[in-house]
C-alpha cells in the first residue's frame, strides 16, 4: 500500500512538474502575433474613433493608430471585429479579439478589466439636440433638474455614469446600442439629447444639419475628460507594454497628428496622462 502511494505520488509530481513546464513555455498573446505577423482587434461603429466605411473598410483614429503602432511590432496584418460598445471588454475576455481599438476611455472600473496603453488623445463632451437647442440644455446638471427631459446615451459608455453622478435619473436615460441608434433618437424625438464626445456629436450633427446640431458650449466637471486608448487582456502585460514603448516614441510627431488629422484630432488632443494615473494605481 505505502509503495503503490508513493508510486501514486511521484506520478502526481511528474504531471504538476511536465503542467508548469507547459505554462513556462506557453505562447503569450505578444509573441503569436509577432510569429504569424497578423492581430486581431475589435472595435463598434463610433465616428471619428472606429467605424466601417461604405465600401466596408474598417478606419478611424483608433484603427489606423494600432495599425501603425503594430506595424512598428512587425505585425502587418490587423483583422477587425465588429461589436457593439456594450460588448468590447467581453469580447476581448472572451479571446474574440486581442486588442480592443475604439477610443475606450480609461476609467478606474474598466481597469478591473482590462490592461490599458497609455492614452492616445484627450477630448470632452457635448450634447446633440433638437435645431436651437430648444430645452436649453448646457450641461448634465440642466437635465437632471428637468425630470421631463430624456438624454440617449451609448449603452456601457462613460457619459451614462456621468449623467447619474449629475442627478440625472435613470428614468430619464434612454440607452441604445450605437451612435447611429443616438442620432435616430434625437431625431425621431424619443430623446431631447443625446451624449458623447464632441467629435462624435458634431459628426452626427453633419449627418442631419438640418434636423440636429451640436451645441457650442458644453459645461462639465473637468474630470470627465475623456482619455482613450487601447486596451488588452489583464495577462497580456507585456503586449500592452511593447505598445506602450512604440506610442511613447510616436505620439505628438508629424506622422501621426498626420494620421489622426483625417478624424478631426490635432495637437491639442495630445496627452501626457498614464493609464496608471487615470486607473487611480
Amino acid at each position: 500500500m505505502k509503495l503503490k502511494t508513493a508510486i501514486s505520488a511521484l506520478g502526481a509530481m511528474c504531471i504538476a512538474a511536465g503542467a508548469a513546464t507547459t505554462a513556462a513555455h506557453a505562447e503569450t498573446t505578444l509573441q503569436r502575433i509577432q510569429r504569424t505577423g497578423e492581430v486581431r482587434i475589435g472595435y463598434a461603429n463610433e465616428k471619428p474613433f472606429a467605424y466601417t466605411t461604405p465600401d466596408g473598410t474598417v478606419t478611424g483614429e483608433s484603427p489606423e493608430i494600432a495599425r501603425k503602432i503594430f506595424a512598428k511590432l512587425g505585425v502587418k496584418k490587423v483583422d477587425a471585429v465588429l461589436t457593439e460598445w456594450g460588448s468590447l471588454i467581453p469580447g476581448l475576455r472572451a479571446g474574440r479579439f486581442d486588442v480592443i481599438a475604439a477610443g475606450m476611455y480609461v476609467t478606474p472600473e474598466r481597469c478591473k478589466q482590462v490592461a490599458f496603453a497609455d492614452p492616445q488623445y484627450q477630448i470632452q463632451d457635448t450634447l446633440l439636440t433638437l435645431p436651437g437647442n430648444p430645452k436649453n440644455l448646457h450641461s448634465y446638471a440642466d437635465i437632471g433638474k428637468n425630470p421631463d427631459v430624456k438624454l440617449a446615451v451609448m449603452a456601457g459608455s462613460v457619459e451614462f455614469g456621468y449623467a447619474r453622478e449629475s442627478g440625472v435619473k435613470d428614468v430619464q436615460l434612454l440607452q441604445v446600442p450605437d451612435t447611429t441608434a443616438q442620432l435616430q433618437a434625437v431625431r425621431a424625438h424619443r430623446a431631447d439629447a443625446s451624449a458623447g464626445t464632441a467629435l462624435t456629436m458634431k459628426d452626427l450633427a453633419a449627418k442631419a444639419p438640418d434636423q440636429v446640431e451640436a451645441i457650442q458650449k458644453f459645461t462639465d466637471d473637468p474630470k470627465h475628460t475623456g482619455y482613450g486608448a487601447l486596451a488588452f487582456r489583464p495577462e497580456d502585460t507585456d503586449l500592452r507594454d511593447a505598445v506602450n514603448k512604440q506610442l511613447h516614441a510616436w505620439l505628438g510627431t508629424p506622422d501621426h497628428l498626420s494620421t489622426v488629422a483625417p478624424f478631426g484630432f490635432d495637437k491639442s488632443n495630445v496627452t501626457n496622462k498614464t493609464a496608471a494615473q487615470l486607473c487611480g494605481g
